[in-house]
């Protein structure tokens, strides 16, 4: 990542949204801050707006939102309809991270577009280096609190 990026989302985050519109936003701006290539890695529980994040992510990319669905049972969803393409890749149910390698990861997270990678922690060894970590918890019943962090157990050892 530039220094740029870096600085962008330094200032974006870390943030709590009180609302799934105020998560669309942040995904926007996110999106908007980053160049092609970037990868963003996205680590927490079921519910905590990752997906809605994604949808934000779209946005900013001039892709509708309402397009993107969570790819949860076919592992990769691949949106073209905006400035840049978004890769949107989901790993709950990945047995093996040889599967992410076969539907060609290495090819998308060098492309033209941005990768989003929802649970992140499933495939950590085969994340780039520059990969922005992005940490969602449950604050309130409509908040979520995002930081550019990866859980402790996702940090890759390349000792």
């Amino acid at each position: 990542m530039s220094p740029t990026e870096i600085d962008t989302i330094k200032d974006l985050l870390p943030c709590t949204t009180a609302s799934v519109d105020e998560t669309l936003d942040l995904g926007a701006h996110v999106a908007a801050a980053l160049d092609s290539g970037a990868v963003l890695a996205l680590y927490g529980d079921l519910g905590t707006g990752k997906t809605h994040f994604v949808k934000g992510v779209a946005q900013g990319l001039g892709i509708p939102p309402t397009r993107v669905r969570s790819p949860t049972f076919t592992i990769l969803s691949v949106y073209e309809a905006g400035e840049r393409p978004l890769y949107h890749f989901d790993a709950y149910r990945v047995q093996n991270p040889d599967e992410f390698v076969e539907l060609g990861f290495g090819e998308y997270v060098r492309g033209d577009g941005l990768t989003c990678i929802e649970w992140a922690d499933r495939v950590s060894g085969l994340l780039p280096p520059d990969t922005v970590p992005l940490q969602f918890h449950h604050v309130a019943p409509s908040k979520r609190r995002i930081t550019p962090s990866a859980p402790e157990a996702s940090i890759r050892d390349d000792s």
